[in-house]
C-alpha cells in the first residue's frame, strides 16, 4: 500500500514470550512519529491494545471481526467498527485478535484502517484532548 513498514515482532515463534516486549516498542514509535500508524497482532488482541494504551498518545482500537450491527455518525453515514475507530477516535493503533479473525478479515481491516482519515469534527477532537490530556 505504500506504506514504510518496520517490524517490532519476534523474528520466530516463542510460546514463551511476552507481548508487552513487542508491543510497547511499536506503540511507542507510533508515539514519537505523530503520522504513524500501530498493528499489533495478539490471540484476542486485548492485552496487546491494553498495553499500547499505557503509551502517552497511543490511541489503539481492538478489532476481531465484524458488529453485529452497524453504528451511524451524526450525518447518517453508515460506519464499521474500524471506521469508527479511525474517524471518530482518531485511533492510530490496531489490535488484531488473531483467534477470531480469518487473514482476510485482518487484511482487510489494516486496509480499512490506514485508509480512513480522521474527521477532524471538533467534537472529536475535544475528547481525543481530554484523552490525551
Amino acid at each position: 500500500m505504500g506504506f514504510e513498514v518496520e517490524d517490532c515482532g519476534p523474528a520466530s515463534l516463542n510460546d514463551g514470550d511476552d507481548y508487552p516486549d513487542y508491543v510497547l516498542p511499536c506503540a511507542r514509535k507510533v508515539s514519537a512519529e505523530k503520522e504513524s500508524f500501530g498493528i499489533v497482532v495478539g490471540a484476542s488482541g486485548q492485552g496487546e491494545a491494553m498495553a499500547a494504551n499505557r503509551v502517552k498518545g497511543v490511541r489503539a482500537a481492538v478489532y476481531y471481526g465484524e458488529a453485529f450491527g452497524s453504528q451511524a455518525d451524526a450525518n447518517g453515514n453508515i460506519l464499521n467498527l474500524v471506521q469508527s475507530t479511525r474517524a471518530h477516535n482518531d485511533a492510530n493503533v490496531l489490535s488484531l485478535g488473531a483467534r477470531f479473525v480469518t487473514d482476510a478479515a485482518a487484511k482487510s481491516a489494516v486496509k480499512m484502517f490506514l485508509e480512513t482519515p480522521f474527521s477532524g469534527d471538533e467534537r472529536h477532537s475535544r475528547r481525543i484532548a481530554k484523552i490525551d490530556g
